[in-house]
């Protein structure tokens, strides 16, 4: 709230900026609709709807994955501190300097090269999830089980905007989604560009490339900020450090340092410091799992030719 005065509203006046980063604001979803039509028509609408939203939860006694809700609260918090946006400021400072085909609002120029998104179809959900609910144990029955009951922060955490929703997937290839700034869910990059900027933030990308941060700052996300044995969106073990992911030991590295963040459809990027690679993996055919198990083997097989188990 010192920078956002507004979003000390509904007893929120003491979260802090690290708690809203490591996903223990409460903030998960929304109690008002947001649309397509507000993000690019009335912006200032959709920041007035998150200032004045209540948590779901006491602020920073609980973790649960923003999953929707994190990248607005972001983007207006950095609007707000620096100035301009997120999208102006990765241009500027991430993408023109690396020279990566990765966008945060889609040049028109580039929309020809753009892949179509293909959603897992009924029966690729139902034969690969319906099993799943019946295994009390896993992640996605847990969370499966969460959306059946109809009220719970899995179902808060991706209700709004609905429009912009895992049913509403074919939404995001369109060229009106694609050129606006939509921080949770709409970046457009190769595989290449994900590597090459993760590989950038811990000095590992090609001598010719800029390193993206100092030494000092890389320990931020290295360390654990936050960690539950069961996230209240996701119903897995899981952690948080300043917005990336700190997941599960020999999960993606084995390296505790390892950070990053797996995407809608099993897309993933990370980076090691410790063993000093990162990786990036695309794709548009999407796994309606949890975890992809096609991202997990592919990291499995990058670390083991590395010689790392």
């Amino acid at each position: 709230a010192d920078y956002w005065p507004e979003f000390a509203q509904a007893g929120k006046e003491d979260v802090t900026v690290r708690t809203l980063l490591n996903h223990r604001a409460g903030v998960v979803g929304f109690d008002e609709p947001i649309t397509l039509d507000d993000f690019e028509h009335r912006p200032e609408h959709v920041a007035d709807v998150c200032a004045r939203q209540r948590p779901f939860w006491a602020p920073g006694t609980d973790q649960g994955y923003h999953g929707v809700t994190f990248g607005l609260y972001a983007a207006e918090l950095f609007l707000r501190v620096a100035g301009e946006t997120l999208g102006a400021f990765f241009e500027r400072e991430v993408r023109a300097p690396l020279g990566v085909d990765a966008w945060l609002g889609l040049p028109e120029a580039v929309e020809p090269r753009v892949a179509r998104l293909y959603p897992a179809g009924t029966w690729d959900r139902v034969s690969k999830l319906g099993p799943m609910l019946l295994r009390r144990k896993t992640a996605e029955g847990k969370t499966l089980r969460a959306i059946l009951k109809g009220d719970s922060d899995t179902v808060h955490a991706f209700k709004h905007p609905a429009d912009l929703g895992p049913r509403t997937i074919s939404a995001f290839d369109t060229r009106r989604a694609r050129a606006l700034e939509l921080p949770w869910v709409n970046a457009v990059a190769n595989a290449r560009a994900v590597a090459t900027v993760y590989g950038a933030l811990i000095g590992a990308a090609p001598p010719d490339l800029p390193r993206l941060v100092r030494p000092e700052t890389l320990a931020w996300p290295m360390a654990r900020q936050s960690w539950t044995e069961r996230d209240r969106v996701l119903h897995k073990p899981m952690g948080f450090s300043v917005g990336f992911v700190k997941d599960e030991p020999h999960l993606f590295s084995p390296s505790v340092e390892a950070f990053g963040h797996p995407g809608a459809g099993g897309c993933l990027g990370w980076a090691d410091p410790v063993l000093g690679f990162s990786m990036g993996y695309v794709m548009n055919r999407m796994d309606p799992r949890i975890r992809s198990p096609r991202a997990l083997a592919l990291a499995r097989a990058v670390r083991e030719s590395l010689g790392a188990r």
